[in-house]
């Protein structure tokens, strides 16, 4: 095997973002929030249609949760929940993914997993579009508590979670993705927004590093 052919594709692929001018780093300011992405029982849980394993997800971020909770970074839940009685604004997604119309307000399936640990006072933000900025006030919220960078947590890596970086980056808000609290129902398109996210959008970090800015080390 050649020593380019050893380079995994990833980093080849990184190399040229970074001789294109991608892949730029930022800093995280001094009032984070954590965003708790659609981490509700009808995507951690496999007996729902959009559902899949994310044991492994849920678990890191709870660690997260805990932490932000223990250092008063406020913690901002999302969940997808339809009108019982119709589409609400989604027709179009629901078309797309049609595995979602069992997504419906009062169900159990737009409850947030109780292994989150989420408090009464922990905001939580009802969604029918990918992104919790689209239709909703997250944005407002967060602009009201004084916050300068989110961490963002939750599923689908390539679907909500990349979205709502994206909506962050519009909104000149820096945007964290927490590698180990993310998932997504295949590796491929997984590993793809991570990278896209972090070439264009937000910085990909580690757990570790997560804690570090909750904790107002970085």
């Amino acid at each position: 095997m050649s020593g380019a052919d050893a380079v995994p594709a990833d980093e080849q692929v990184r190399a040229r973002y970074r001789e294109g001018g991608l892949l730029g780093t930022l800093t995280p300011g001094t009032h984070p929030a954590l965003v708790v992405v659609d981490l509700q029982y009808g995507f951690t849980e496999a007996q729902y249609g959009p559902g899949f394993e994310m044991d492994a997800v849920v678990v890191a971020t709870r660690e997260l949760v805990d932490a932000a909770h223990e250092h008063d970074v406020p913690v901002y839940f999302t969940t997808i929940a339809f009108p019982v009685d119709g589409d609400g604004t989604a027709g179009t997604w629901l078309r797309k993914m049609p595995a979602m119309r069992g997504l419906r307000t009062g169900e159990r399936s737009v409850r947030i997993d109780h292994r989150l640990g989420r408090r009464d006072d922990d905001p939580l933000t009802v969604k029918q579009a990918a992104s919790a900025f689209s239709g909703t006030d997250l944005a407002r919220r967060l602009a009201a508590a004084g916050v300068d960078t989110v961490l963002v947590t939750g599923a689908t890596t390539s679907g909500c979670v990349r979205a709502t970086v994206v909506d962050a980056c519009a909104a000149d808000l820096p945007a964290f993705v927490v590698r180990e609290c993310v998932g997504d129902r295949e590796e491929a398109p997984h590993r793809a927004a991570l990278l896209d996210i972090d070439a264009k959008y937000g910085d990909v970090i580690p757990l570790a590093t997560a804690h570090a800015i909750v904790k107002g080390l970085l």
